[in-house]
């Protein structure tokens, strides 16, 4: 039976301990985002078909495969964190991502090796989600619990700047690879470049989180709760919060996949840019986004997790359909990087607040495998598949605008969610 602690007071981590889970989890998420950049190029090498909508079709649909992995490396890593420790379950995290990245690397192409080749993709993909699974509810929970009084919300918040820093990271490599070298020679073997640079998270992001510190509060917890009883506990007396955190993340997850990671494959298939244009066009709006999360976070501090929330899902509702028209009545490349800043501005307030709230809804001793079930379920479900439905709107609606609809579905239900969360910033031990 898990006893409530009194918790020690927490003093200020060491930056090297911050820059280990942030570090390592950009590192992580770098490749994952890297296959969504590649999409169109990975559809030519892995998936031909003479329908090129086909073809990048299925790209999207094994992209979102990965996902389906998701909720189960969630629970493997959630109790695993829950029982071993945070820093366990991020050294294991971080190994196997390193595999997965590596049979995406090195698989060969659908015309070396046939239908073998999209199998070795989707094996690739599935080992990538069972890892990321994890990462988020732990890192998430490392980073609140090593948190001093009074500033969750700024330390929660480096978590999303760690995905920002990724999808920084696979922009400019995107960038530098499709404007170095020839079509030709992205389609042939040039693609391969970014998940080659990205095999470097197996020795950097080890090293890193081999000297992270295990928090004072899991420290300060009891595991002598067995795993059935802490999921039932989870279930039965935090069902609420669960389903709160689940619609939540909703809005974010589809925010994230198709505003940040499908974005730059709309440019080039529905506005006629260039992939490296598209690539240019997110970098401005990722510098910012990477800046004003932590600030967020910090504000998030002084006057809660949900006013923040609440704004920021309303704005993107009123936003996002007039920036779509806009897009394309201009079609240019200035008109997608104003959109690509203001959406980024948007979802600093999302990421600046989201994490640290949903991580707040549960005690120690089940905070990350209750949060790692809330995020990856809807990850998996609304996030994950995001790049593949609004591929699919776009041609069975027939208009360019569609990926807007998309995301006012996920506004809406963010805004329900959030509307459920308990503002628990003053609680200075969360249990």
């Amino acid at each position: 039976m898990h006893v409530r602690q009194n918790f020690p007071q927490v003093r200020a981590p060491a930056p090297k301990q911050i820059a280990a889970a942030v570090i390592g989890n950009a590192l992580e998420w770098y490749d994952f985002v890297v296959y969504g950049f590649f999409a169109s190029v990975l559809a030519q090498a892995f998936f031909p078909s003479r329908d090129e909508t086909a073809s990048l079709l299925l790209a999207l649909a094994t992209f979102g495969a990965g996902f389906c992995t998701r909720p189960l490396g969630g629970l493997f890593f959630g109790f695993y964190a829950d029982r071993k420790g945070r820093k366990a379950a991020l050294q294991l995290i971080m190994f196997m991502m390193t595999v997965a990245i590596a049979v995406i690397a090195f698989a060969p192409t659908y015309a070396t090796i046939g239908l073998f080749a999209p199998m070795l993709i989707v094996i690739g993909r599935l080992l990538q989600g069972f890892a990321t699974g994890g990462e988020f509810a732990s890192s998430t929970a490392f980073l609140i619990e090593v948190a001093p009084a009074g500033r969750r919300g700024v330390y929660g918040s480096l978590q999303m700047v760690g995905q920002g820093l990724s999808i920084l990271l696979g922009t400019l490599a995107g960038m530098v690879v499709a404007g170095v070298f020839s079509v030709e020679a992205l389609h042939d073997w040039a693609w391969r470049l970014p998940f080659f640079a990205g095999l470097l998270i197996g020795p950097v992001g080890l090293y890193v989180r081999r000297h992270l510190d295990e928090t004072p509060a899991f420290k300060a917890s009891s595991q002598e709760e067995g795993v059935a009883r802490a999921f039932l506990d989870l279930v039965r007396r935090r069902g609420d919060r669960l389903l709160a955190c689940f619609a939540a993340t909703i809005g974010a997850t589809i925010s994230f996949y198709v505003i940040l990671v499908y974005m730059p494959t709309y440019g080039k298939t529905e506005m006629g840019l260039s992939l490296a244009q598209s690539f240019i066009a997110q970098a401005p709006g990722l510098l910012l986004l990477i800046v004003l999360t932590p600030l967020i976070g910090a504000l998030s501090d002084a006057i809660g997790r949900r006013p923040l929330l609440l704004a920021s899902y309303g704005m993107l509702l009123l936003c996002v359909y007039p920036l779509f028209v806009w897009l394309q009545a201009e079609r240019t490349l200035l008109a997608l990087t104003v959109a690509q800043t203001a959406f980024c501005v948007i979802l600093s307030g999302l990421f600046g607040a989201l994490s640290t709230a949903l991580a707040e809804q549960f005690p120690t001793h089940v905070r990350t495998v209750g949060l790692a079930i809330a995020y990856n379920v809807a990850v998996m479900i609304f996030g994950g598949f995001a790049p593949f439905i609004v591929a699919w709107l776009i041609d069975y609606l027939a208009t360019p605008i569609a990926p807007a609809f998309y995301l006012i579905f996920g506004a809406v239900v963010g805004l329900m969610g959030v509307a459920g969360l308990h503002e628990r910033r003053h609680e200075p031990g969360l249990e």
